[in-house]
């Protein structure tokens, strides 16, 4: 008999479990995981946030803020519209301008966030919020927004008469986004929605600091005559 002719069972399954972790070995390095791109990260990623921050507490005075707050900045952004075509003054379209770039931006992350929720979500009116009772539309004004006499005022308003009154009713109604703002904070459990704090806190900054603003150039109107 030759040497080696026979092989003993034991170096037989040794040889066969060898050959089946090589085979393995080769499978597993022929077939690469494909890599995850950038835009299918980002988009998973952003999921994941939309999804935690719906289970983010909020409660009805959150939604009754998200949902007039659209409605109030309609209306500003109606009233800053007119400053080109009515013959604003150089400062007055500047502020205008930011004023309809800011809001409209918030509408459409009060209108997502609304969404999300699965809440009903108001038109850009600004007229209001709009409510149904009994079979009638009605548009409720938040607080600051100018009546339709005022509003119909001031699209009849041209040159520095149009400043004086933009300034002026812009100003009540940035005063009264930061009550509503105010009022939302005094509602024990509201805010603590991270969307909600987060808008919240802006208007408050942004308004608020625009007032002083309007009152300087207001000022400046009375006694110049003129903006600039």
């Amino acid at each position: 008999m030759k040497r080696g002719a026979l092989t003993s069972p034991v170096v037989r399954l040794a040889a066969l479990f060898l050959a089946a972790g090589c085979a393995n070995a080769r499978s597993t390095t022929a077939t690469p995981a494909q890599p995850v791109s950038k835009a299918e990260s980002d988009r998973a990623a952003a999921s994941r946030a939309r999804t935690d921050s719906t289970r983010r507490p909020y409660t009805p005075a959150d939604i009754h803020f998200v949902s007039g707050m659209i409605g109030h900045h309609a209306q500003a952004i109606a009233m800053s519209q007119w400053a080109d075509s009515h013959g604003a003054s150089n400062s007055v379209r500047t502020l205008a301008g930011r004023i309809i770039n800011a809001q409209r931006d918030e509408i459409a992350l009060m209108q997502n966030w609304l969404r999300d929720r699965q809440q009903p979500v108001p038109d850009a009116d600004p007229r209001g919020m709009k409510m149904n009772m009994g079979g009638t539309a009605h548009f409720m004004a938040m607080p600051g927004m100018l009546t339709e006499e005022q509003m119909k005022q001031l699209d009849a308003a041209r040159g520095t008469d149009f400043d004086r009154l933009f300034l002026t009713f812009m100003i009540q109604h940035h005063r009264g986004a930061v009550q509503m703002v105010k009022e939302l904070l005094d509602t024990p459990g509201s805010v603590n929605d991270e969307t909600v704090w987060k808008l919240a806190n802006d208007v408050n900054v942004d308004q608020t600091t625009e007032i002083t603003r309007m009152q300087q150039m207001l000022a400046l109107l009375t006694i110049q005559g003129r903006l600039p």
